[in-house]
């Protein structure tokens, strides 16, 4: 589930644009509050930066409380991401975890969790080359949109990324699904492009595990995608996976996007 709510994409977009995001989020789960997290993203000409906090709230905290945090940095080439380094760290009552990403052109050079899982003889392997063309998990929440048309379309929805967590290799496929319009209590009112999601796990993951089971028939997934000014660049502004209990939705309520001018663009001034 916490792979899920960094969502997926990476596309094409143009070197020059640049912008930044302050985001706040609320989780609930069946409309009850469980949980409050920030997301701040910089993009600039030739490279981006992002980097996310969390933590129960609400009656969560009653019953357990923790906090995790993720941050990723990488290069814009030709107008990619190309990610570089990926850390996520979550804590509870019982531990803390860490997982460290290192990425060139595409391919993990090392990875590592913290402490180590013990080996499970009924989890996929994964290999050599379930590790080469992937992203990480935060890097994956972004879409990039190639081209110089309005972005907000569907076909900007019609994308499947392949992403590497550390510990298990997976595919995220979009569809569009409709546009709705937003506002955020602070910040960005707007059209949303609203994409169903559908996971298919590769490998490192337990076939017989219920959750597994759950998300590869789920069909009611949904992002609602907004875009960062000065880019083309969108990002999830709203997040819904249903579950037994009740939908769990992640929302923006604040959701502040800057254009930034070019660095040449200072000099000149």
């Amino acid at each position: 589930m916490l792979a899920l709510s960094t969502l997926v994409l990476a596309l094409p977009g143009t070197a020059s644009a640049q912008g930044k995001l302050d985001a706040r989020y609320e989780a609930t789960l069946a409309g009850i509050e469980v949980g409050k997290g920030t997301w701040v993203i910089e993009i600039t000409g030739d490279g981006y930066a992002a980097a996310a906090n969390g933590a129960t709230s609400g009656v969560m905290q009653a019953f357990s409380r923790g906090h995790g945090s993720g941050e990723a940095q990488g290069r814009i080439v030709n107008g990619q991401f190309v990610p570089m380094n990926y850390m996520a760290s979550t804590t509870s009552a019982k531990k803390t975890e860490m997982v460290r990403i290192s990425l060139a052109n595409g391919s993990v050079k090392e990875s590592s969790i913290e402490p180590e899982p013990p080996v499970d003889p009924d989890r996929i392997p994964v290999t050599d080359a379930h590790r080469r063309g992937v992203i990480d998990p935060m890097t994956g929440s972004f879409l990039r949109v190639a081209g110089t048309a309005d972005p907000m379309t569907a076909d900007s929805c019609r994308v499947t990324t392949p992403i590497f967590d550390g510990r298990m290799r997976y595919d995220l496929r979009l569809e569009y699904k409709r546009t709705e319009m937003v506002k955020a209590e602070k910040g960005y009112q707007g059209p949303a492009l609203v994409c169903g999601i559908y996971f298919t796990p590769i490998s490192g993951y337990i076939p017989d595990r219920a959750a597994i089971k759950y998300l590869i028939e789920q069909r009611n997934m949904e992002v609602w995608l907004a875009p960062i000014a000065g880019t083309r660049v969108l990002v999830p502004f709203r997040l819904k996976i249903p579950t037994p209990l009740g939908n769990a939705v992640l929302q923006a309520t604040q959701f502040v996007t800057t254009a930034t001018p070019p660095k040449s663009a200072l000099r000149t001034q």
